[in-house]
């Protein structure tokens, strides 16, 4: 019976063994059909890399060849002689006349003022290739949009005889640079383009891929070009197997298939199968902009003549107050902490870390303080001293001073401003390259100065007056114009403010009513600081008096801004950043909001209900722009009044552009003021307290307090412990705040309660463990 058995079970298998060859047959030809398919999309891939290095070689070529022309028709006689004369129109000329092909030719000074009347007209890719061949002292080129078209455009830095430094610029056709993209042919199936910034300009093959040639890019050595390339990826075969893989995978089933139909079923007891191809990783190098990012900026060379002075010697420590150099400015008092000597070695120690960034020219501007004039002549001195052009825009709210660095396009400004201090009070504000210095930047400026390591140049910089304030008015009417008239009365505390807020806020559209707007450093009427309750009394007054749909009040430097209703009923920072984040979040949504430690609670859940992204952080101005620069969010603001909005704006504090902002926001809603801002939500909140301790004692006031929350008998049951400025304890009913001021020696607290009862329990909290440590200060809560 069994051999009977084996009998039938080898017929059988003799009868299937024809079927079961054609499958394997077919399977076979799967498999080697995708080892075909495979091997075809890598032989494309390889003969576009080989086209791209091609292209790439022909295009270094073609841009080193103009170059050189560009350098060769600098050395023409007739050229050379034109510009010697300072005759402009001559030498462009020369140019046209001399090189054949040339579009068009033009020498403009330095200074290109009439590029920046109209950017937008004389074109951002020409003008960046202007500036570049400025900055870098040497022949640049790039593509612009001239001429109707995409142009090959060449810039050499030229000296136009008296007239000083200008700017040579020739345009060419845009094929004497791309003729080598003509000779190479990229795969149908692939992508070929050579790419500026983040557009194409000319490109081969399949266009759909054009999202992904980043990651075959090769930059053109010598421009800010590149030639971006892309194929479709490789689509694995049967199990994800590769072309190797498939092929030897299709030989096996034919052999089997042709051993089934030979030996009539005679299968071997085991089949190999082979091992998956490994593959290779690509090769994601960094971009161009990722390099250009990761290059040094450009040193200033330092002088080496024999003409230069010596350095001035090392100023002794005890000649140079510390405590001036604060968290994120420096500020004294003067006479005895600042005077123009002071102010001197200050400017020169800017100076030198300016010049080490490359950076020469600086702008200066002063609040209203009697003491500005005195300082800003001393902050001037010392700049030139190092070497540094000063641009000097006189009378000037803070950011004002920020704008013209933007405006003027030098990146570094310092600002002569005592904030909202007392009137014995003045200091400086410090943005070097468009970073404002704080922390470690601002005690490197003392050891600067008590070591003598100041830069001191052969001959003083230059030193110019410019006004910019019409500048800043037009550009902020440009962006904001209200859609209803509101009559709002505007409170500069006698601060520098009040020589700005009227006209800009009339500019917008506004009916405006001034308060204390004539600029008195002695602050007559009222300290300027809107933070203050008892500072925006007049104010409240003021726009009942009168009806007024709103107050806006200003601290004495104009970068912080204070609100109160028709009704007199004040609005406070953190609330009003709840009705800027819901008006950014509307166009930017997922947008990145910040907020310092003494916001209401509350203003987290409004930002997400709004579709953002909350952050809390440290105050202080220069610690929140770095977080913005670091976060890239659209919009912060602090409970001083700070805002700081880089949507539509510069990222800077700016009190008169937040006051346009919000007067935009109000006007275009139907209900009044005092309905909109009435709609925001609100707890029971104390304003900022603030309470005098010993100077040099907050910091280490708030790390005792600090130390006893986080010990193992933590007084702050149920709360959330933040410890990233001071201690905040977050309640589910409220919160309590206190911290160390970086500007003045107090402790500043604050104090928030879902009712009077949370607000009352918290602040007993709070009293239990601040009494033992202050003794018998008053705590004011």
């Amino acid at each position: 019976m069994s051999g009977i058995g084996e009998g039938q079970r080898g017929r059988s298998l003799g009868r299937s063994a024809p079927l079961l060859g054609v499958l394997l047959v077919l399977l076979a030809g799967w498999f080697g059909w995708s080892a075909v398919q495979q091997w075809r999309q890598e032989a494309n891939g390889q003969a576009l890399e080989e086209a791209r290095d091609q292209a790439v070689q022909g295009l270094q070529e073609a841009a080193a060849g103009q170059l050189k022309q560009l350098q060769q028709q600098l050395k023409n006689e007739r050229v050379q002689q034109a510009l010697q004369a300072g005759d402009a129109a001559a030498a462009a000329l020369a140019v046209r006349e001399s090189w054949t092909g040339v579009e068009q030719a033009d020498v403009l000074t330095a200074d290109l003022a009439n590029a920046y009347a109209d950017p937008a007209a004389f074109g951002y890719a020409r003008l960046a290739l202007l500036e570049a061949a400025l900055a870098e002292g040497k022949p640049s080129l790039r593509v612009v949009r001239d001429g109707g078209g995409n142009r090959l455009g060449l810039a050499a830095p030229v000296q136009l005889g008296s007239l000083g430094p200008a700017v040579l610029y020739v345009r060419q056709p845009l094929l004497r640079l791309t003729s080598p993209l003509d000779q190479v042919s990229a795969p149908s199936t692939g992508f070929l383009g050579l790419r500026q910034g983040a557009h194409d300009l000319v490109a081969q093959g399949d266009s759909s891929l054009a999202e992904s040639a980043e990651a075959l890019a090769r930059p053109v050595t010598g421009t800010p070009l590149r030639l971006v390339a892309a194929v479709p990826n490789v689509e694995p075969g049967p199990l994800g197997l590769g072309s190797l893989a498939s092929a030897i995978v299709a030989l096996l089933l034919a052999f089997i298939a042709v051993l089934l139909v030979v030996g009539r079923g005679r299968l071997p007891k085991t089949l190999p199968l082979p091992r998956r191809a490994a593959v290779a990783e690509a090769d994601h190098g960094p971009t161009l902009s990722e390099s250009l990012q990761m290059a040094p900026p450009p040193v200033a060379e330092a002088s080496t003549t024999e003409s230069a002075p010596p350095p001035p010697p090392p100023v002794p420590a005890e000649e140079l107050a510390a405590g001036i150099f604060r968290a994120y400015d420096i500020r004294g008092v003067v006479g005895s902490q600042l005077t123009p000597k002071t102010a001197a070695l200050i400017g020169q120690a800017i100076g030198t870390v300016a010049l080490e960034q490359g950076l020469r020219e600086v702008v200066i501007g002063r609040d209203g303080r009697l003491s500005g004039p005195e300082l800003a002549a001393g902050l001037a001195e010392g700049l030139r001293r190092a070497g540094c052009a000063v641009i000097d825009i006189g009378l000037a709210p803070t950011p004002l001073v920020y704008y013209a660095a933007f405006h003027l396009r030098t990146g570094t400004c310092v600002a002569v401003t005592g904030s909202h201090n007392p009137p014995e009070y003045n200091g400086f504000k410090v943005v070097i390259g468009g970073e404002t210095l704080s922390g470690d930047a601002i005690t490197d400026l003392y050891q600067r100065i008590v070591e003598g390591r100041l830069v001191q140049a052969a001959e003083p910089g230059d030193y110019q007056q410019r006004d910019v304030s019409a500048d800043y008015i037009q550009r902020i009417a440009d962006d904001v114009q209200l859609d209803r008239p509101l009559k709002v009365v505007a409170d500069a505390g006698n601060g520098v403010a009040g020589a700005l807020a009227p006209q800009l806020l009339e500019a917008i559209g506004a009916e405006v009513i001034p308060l204390y707007c004539d600029v008195d450093g002695t602050f007559p009427n009222h300290h300027p600081d809107p933070s203050e309750p008892a500072n925006l009394e007049d104010l409240v007054q003021t726009v009942k008096r009168f009806g007024a749909d709103l107050g806006v009040a200003f601290d004495g430097d104009g970068d912080r801004l204070g609100v109160v209703t028709g009704e007199g009923r004040i609005i406070y920072a953190d609330r009003l950043l709840m009705l800027f984040a819901a008006d950014v979040l509307m166009r930017n949504p997922g947008a990145m909001v910040i907020y310092d430690v003494k916001c209401t609670g509350k203003l987290s859940d409004h930002v997400l209900r709004n579709g953002g992204s909350p952050l809390m952080w440290k105050t202080g101005h220069s610690l929140m722009k770095a977080k913005m620069r670091e976060t890239d969010a659209e919009l912060a603001g602090e409970m001083s009044g700070h805002f700081f909005f880089k949507e539509r704006w510069f990222g800077f504090d700016d009190g008169l552009y937040a006051a346009a902002r919000l007067l935009e926001i109000l006007a275009q809603r139907e209900e009044t003021p005092d309905e909109v801002l009435g709609e925001l939500p609100e707890m029971v909140a104390t304003p900022e307290l603030k309470v005098p301790v010993a100077d040099g004692t907050p910091h280490a006031l708030v790390a005792m307090l600090v130390a006893a929350a986080q010990s193992p008998d933590n007084p702050y049951v149920g709360g959330r412990l933040s410890t990233i400025d001071g201690l905040r304890v977050d309640f589910p009913d409220g919160w309590g705040l206190v911290r160390a001021s970086n500007t003045t020696p107090v402790l500043v607290l604050r104090f928030e309660g879902n009712d009077e009862a949370a607000l009352e329990r918290i602040q007993a909290l709070f009293r239990s463990q601040l009494q033992p440590v202050l003794g018998d200060t008053p705590l004011g809560f």
